[in-house]
């Protein structure tokens, strides 16, 4: 089983998404049982919090529920617990080095990299553009299975 954590600043917004899309993608294709997935965030800010609501709703136009979401933060030990970490910018990528410095098991990587366009998902708590981050999210996931497959 491959054991997937996606991680952002809050865990309200990409790596709760890409969780969610993750999951639906692996639903899909009828092999859910070969994945675990989760998602955390680097900060402890939104602890608790559901997903944020245009998030939300933007899931919910493509017809996926992340209900029952509660932002969690990342731990020491996920390094041992998961097989891949991925950050959805360089500023994730920068706490998770310091969280787990060196990589020694090449775990960490971005999302985007498992594309053609290697880039950052950037943050739609700041940009605004919900449908922008879950099209490059929906990249990254579905580039991220095949790259698994």
């Amino acid at each position: 089983m491959t054991k997937i954590l996606f991680i952002c600043h809050g865990n309200i917004c990409r790596s709760a998404c890409a969780e969610f899309v993750m999951k639906e993608i692996v639903r899909r294709e009828d092999v859910s049982d070969r994945f675990y997935i989760e998602s955390k965030g680097t900060s402890a800010e939104e602890l608790g919090n559901g997903m944020y609501p245009p998030m939300y709703k933007e899931l919910k136009k493509h017809g996926i529920d992340g209900g029952g979401h509660r932002a969690r933060r990342m731990r020491q030990s996920d390094y041992g617990e998961f097989d891949l970490l991925i950050g959805m910018d360089d500023e994730n990528r920068y706490f998770m080095n310091r969280m787990w410095p060196g990589d020694p098991e090449g775990k960490l990587h971005l999302l985007l990299d498992y594309t053609d366009h290697p880039r950052e998902v950037s943050d739609p708590w700041y940009t605004r553009d919900f449908a922008q981050a879950y099209s490059d999210i929906r990249e990254g996931c579905e580039a991220l299975f095949r790259a698994l497959i």
